[in-house]
């Protein structure tokens, strides 16, 4: 036994607020039975965050909590929250804390993974700090990450020929003799290594430039493997610069076979890195365990985890390779699946939802309301929600749906839903601008079905549509303090039965009385935590959320599968197609003309340019330069606005207002003004350096207008548009569902530039192609299917695959 060690102030003072921090956790781990779930990403993860400044401490917490039972999860925390209490430490919990059956796991996490696979990888031999520095620069710290740092593509060595068969041009291997080999040159020039070779059918010269080292190693009548390009000098075949390798063996590494490129930094090379990942395959793919489970391999026909690697690195043949990028494509996509359907089940079990009753007499009025029918998608949806609403689980769904497919009045359904049910609703958009608009939309449907017994802004009152008054409330940044605190007194005393807001809902200050039902707008603006922030405010509210940026449907089922998908994929009937048209520099002439045309008859117009200000590095339109050229020099009569991302939101909002309020002719804008701004006088989107845009994005644009009565126009411009750009615009011209495009933008793009730099949320995947649709659907499947049998992965099988989906989600942090 050891007192607590009685070092420098702020070392004890280091120490004492890890104790204190530990017990907290111990202790609302014991409050929850110990479940593992006192703090996000689990009890492992935060154990490994603590660095506690003591190594006693640390050699006392190093235990795999996950996988022990709960029997021996109580003895563990009441054993170390002992020690804390008595400042006392132990070097080891006492033998009887774990459980026999649980030794081996918690013995093999301890020993076998923290010194072995974790371990960090200087043990490796051959790799001292400073090779580790430059691999820590490519994202590689231990023997795992080397194992996984997977060869960009290969070049295919393996055709070997004898030396009067080689062809000029051609990548080809030979086995020869070395005849003689030595350094060439004179003085400080002496910089290459030339060699003589041959076999059975002649010879020929060799040369490496600027490797005079080389000819110490390549010793006369040894036997070498050359693999490259044949060159053609002064009527002879030459090889230069090949991969070479003596032939001491058949388990070749640079030559003769499908040989790896992998990703390089400074002071790190081909054969290096090669020789390290051969090395470390041969020493530590023996110790890797396969944590898939042997009914998942045979269903979905997969290699074993040590061979795909193997095979992945050094493929026997084409084959092969392919076979290893499935299997470890297919882990990749199944620990995601298994992932985001435990938080799905975490959110349904943590607590009892609010059961709502459905019933539709409470819409009736509304649904009169309203000057259209709704569609049937719009229909089906409902019935969706109303379902999920209905039960006491709390729901959980995304509602995707095209520009102008009808969200809105779904959402605000959903909305009356909860203030018949007595509940708070509450609706949150990503800026001012569209909570505003939000707002207004949904008062202007909710004034059609009931009387408006007061305007108040920022809070508006509707009579005769329920059997009590509806009040609707405004939170965002730019109210008064005054009126934002009067504001938030009155929904903390659940007066104001529909809350509207940005970010600003989730901020101190702003609390529910009875909140039931929240509508998330724009998903990808929002990250887990703001989510997450929302729901707490309400006990297990419902969430629906709603995206207008259209995702394909396998792709969102991986995105956002803890959530229930429901797709708007019909517009209401009537609706104007909006005629796009992709044009050449010679026609921006033509362009402005039409623009000047479209004002002159009382429309107005979008200009879109890519950056803010004018770049060196690329060649396109800045916003702000263009507003100034514009103005002066093409539309000098005409209202031109200004919209970029530097602007504060009250610059911003006062720019939208004047353009929504007829006060501006012609907008120039960056990208800002992409998702959900409604100015229904808008017929004209031009769009500069259109090739700089996805599918995705442009189709967004596009659907800024159009959403009036009167006919409207996209105009797309590109400099010097790439073929594939090309390709792109033209898809636009033909292709108006929002979801085909989509689809179209993954296959040509992939997901990281689909959706922007981590935008996805997703880990960074090394085999997977989220466009691979039909290994996307087998690893959804068989998660459900496993989850379905065994939801906690508690099953001795499944041990190993529950601490792999613990390690990518949490351990990683990626998607935590």
């Amino acid at each position: 036994m050891h007192p607590y060690p009685q070092s420098t102030s702020k070392g004890k003072i280091a120490l004492n607020q890890t104790i204190e921090s530990l017990r907290k956790v111990l202790k609302l781990e014991q409050a929850k039975g110990y479940s593992d779930k006192a703090v996000m990403g689990g009890l492992d993860r935060f154990l490994r965050n603590l660095s506690p400044p003591d190594e006693r401490l640390s050699r006392l917490l190093s235990l795999n909590y996950s996988a022990l039972d709960t029997g021996a999860r109580e003895r563990w925390i009441k054993n170390i929250l002992g020690q804390l209490d008595s400042g006392e430490l132990r070097v080891q919990p006492p033998p009887e804390i774990i459980a026999p059956e649980q030794k081996h796991l918690a013995t093999h996490a301890r020993h076998g993974s923290k010194q072995s696979l974790d371990a960090p990888i200087t043990s490796i031999k051959g790799i001292n700090l400073s090779l580790a520095s430059k691999f820590d620069k490519l994202g590689v710290k231990t023997v795992r990450q080397l194992l996984y740092f997977f060869p960009r593509r290969h070049i295919d060595y393996s055709q070997r020929k004898l030396i009067s068969e080689l062809e000029v041009g051609a990548e080809q291997t030979i086995v020869a003799t070395i005849w003689e080999a030595a350094q060439k040159g004179k003085g400080y020039r002496m910089r290459n290594t030339e060699a003589v070779v041959g076999d059975e059918s002649g010879n020929i010269r060799v040369i490496w430039f600027n490797q005079p080292y080389l000819a110490k190693k390549l010793t006369t009548n040894s036997r070498i493997v050359l693999s490259g390009r044949v060159a053609e000098f002064r009527g002879r075949k030459v090889f230069q610069s090949p991969e070479w390798e003596l032939l001491e063996s058949d388990d070749l590494i640079h030559t003769g076979r499908l040989v790896p490129v992998y990703p390089l930094t400074a002071g790190l090379y081909p054969r290096t890195v090669r020789r390290l990942v051969k090395g470390t395959l041969d020493r530590w793919l023996p110790e890797l365990t396969d944590f898939l489970p042997e009914n998942v391999k045979r269903s979905a026909a997969l290699l074993p985890l040590p061979e795909a690697i193997r095979q992945a690195h050094y493929p026997d043949n084409e084959l092969s390779k392919d076979q290893a990028r499935k299997r470890l494509a297919f882990d990749e996509l199944f620990l995601i699946q298994l992932g985001v359907l435990a938080k799905k089940r975490d959110w349904q079990e943590d607590g009892i939802g609010n059961a709502f009753n459905v019933d539709s007499s409470h819409l009736e009025p509304f649904f009169n309301s309203l000057p259209f029918k709704l569609t049937s998608a719009q229909i089906r949806i409902l019935a969706e929600i109303q379902s999920d609403l209905s039960k006491a689980k709390p729901m959980s769904r995304l509602l995707q749906g095209e520009v102008g497919s009808g969200k809105t009045v779904v959402a605000t359904a959903a909305l009356l839903l909860a203030t018949a049910n007595g509940y708070q609703a509450a609706l949150m958009a990503p800026t001012e601008i569209l909570a505003e608009q939000h707002f207004y939309t949904i008062c202007g449907l909710l004034s059609r079905a009931g009387g408006e017994s007061s305007d108040d802004r920022p809070v508006r009152t509707f009579s005769s549509m329920l059997p009590h008054p509806i009040s609707v409330g405004l939170i965002i940044g730019g109210l008064k303090e005054s009126s934002k605190q009067e504001l938030q007194e009155r929904v903390s005393a659940g007066e104001i039965n529909i809350v509207i807001g940005t970010h600003a809902l989730i901020q101190k200050g702003v609390d529910f009385q009875n909140l039931g039902f929240c509508v998330v707008d724009e998903q990808h603006r929002f990250g887990v935590m703001q989510r997450a922030a929302l729901r707490s405010k309400g006990s297990c509210p419902h969430v629906l959320v709603m995206s207008a940026t259209p995702i394909p449907r396998t792709l969102a089922l991986t995105l956002y599968g803890d959530l229930d998908l429901s797709m708007l994929d019909e517009l209401p009937p009537g609706r104007i197609e909006i005629k796009t048209r992709f044009l050449s520099p010679e026609q921006r002439q033509k362009a402005y003309d039409f623009v000047r045309k479209q004002v002159a008859e009382g429309r107005q117009a979008f200009i879109i340019c890519p950056l803010i200000e004018e770049s060196e590095a690329i060649v396109t339109k800045a916003a702000i330069t263009e507003h100034e050229h514009l103005s002066r020099s093409v539309f000098p009569d005409l209202r031109l606005g200004l919209l970029h991302g530097r602007l504060n939101s009250a610059e911003k909002d006062e720019v939208m207002q004047r353009f929504r309020n007829g006060d501006i002719d012609i907008l120039v804008s960056t990208p800002v003004v992409e998702v959900g701004v409604d100015v229904p006088n808008a017929t004209v989107m031009l769009i500069e350096g259109a090739d700089r845009f996805g599918l995705a994005q442009l189709h967004q644009f596009r659907g800024r207008v159009g959403r009036g009565q009167h006919q409207s126009y996209c105009l797309l411009l590109a400099e010097t548009p790439s073929a594939e750009a090309k390709e792109r615009l033209s898809l636009l011209e033909r292709i108006r569902n929002g979801f085909t495009l989509a689809e179209e933008d993954l296959r040509l793009r992939g997901p990281g530039e689909f959706f922007g730099t981590r935008q996805s949320g997703l880990p960074d995947l090394k085999m997977a192609k989220l466009s691979d649709v039909e290994l996307l659907e087998l690893a959804r499947s068989e998660a459900i299917h496993l989850f379905e049998a065994d939801p906690y992965l508690k099953q001795p099988e499944h041990r190993l695959l529950a601490r792999e989906v613990s390690r990518l989600w949490y351990t990683e942090g990626e998607l935590s």
